[in-house]
């Protein structure tokens, strides 16, 4: 949840405590206390969650690193600060972050240090989470659904060109009926959720 204020056709956000994504790759990753682990299980995460629901554009500088301290360790959540490419742009790795070059060095290590088999098992517990808190929030996500399903957010072009390539990508060709990105991004979480993708 963030808190905002609007008025007439200004959105004000509250600030997002955390650290930029781009300072705490600069400044953490050379840590010798830093738990590489659980920056990378969470980086894998935060890649499916972002997928899920086509935020894009999650270049380092456009999300931030909240740093829990826990006992010993310390725990980190990547929550995104930029939602100006939420299900805009037609081009399927848009969505992904582990596509930015400015991600390379989290992606780098997330290979360094995970294997595919635990990979795939954090993107299921990722999705597993997400539908949880799905069918938790119920008619609120149905009603933002509702209205993303009939809202004009992108271009014919690149409508097109997503539904194309997520029917390719998810081998699922009703993608190729939709005719909006709201539809497009309701396709999306049904395939990735609740369909045993």
């Amino acid at each position: 949840r963030i808190q905002y204020l609007v008025k007439e056709n200004t959105l004000i956000e509250e600030h997002v405590a955390g650290i930029p994504g781009d300072q705490f790759i600069s400044a953490y990753f050379v840590r010798e206390d830093i738990n590489k682990v659980r920056i990378a299980k969470e980086f894998v995460k935060f890649n499916e969650r972002c997928f899920v629901r086509l935020l894009g554009d999650m270049r380092s500088y456009n999300y931030i690193i909240d740093v829990t301290p826990d006992f010993e360790e310390e725990q980190y959540r990547v929550r995104a600060i930029d939602f100006d490419q939420q299900s805009f742009e037609g081009n399927k790795n848009i969505y992904l972050p582990q596509f930015f070059v400015e991600n390379k060095a989290v992606v780098e290590l997330c290979m360094e240090i995970l294997n595919p088999q635990t990979i795939k098992q954090y993107q299921q517990e990722e999705r597993s989470l997400i539908a949880r808190r799905y069918h938790f929030v119920g008619s609120h996500i149905h009603d933002l659904l509702r209205c993303m399903r009939v809202d004009n957010l992108s271009t014919p072009e690149k409508i097109e060109n997503l539904r194309c390539e997520l029917a390719n990508y998810h081998k699922h060709d009703a993608f190729l009926k939709c005719k909006t990105m709201g539809e497009i991004v309701y396709e999306n979480i049904k395939v990735m959720l609740f369909q045993g993708h």
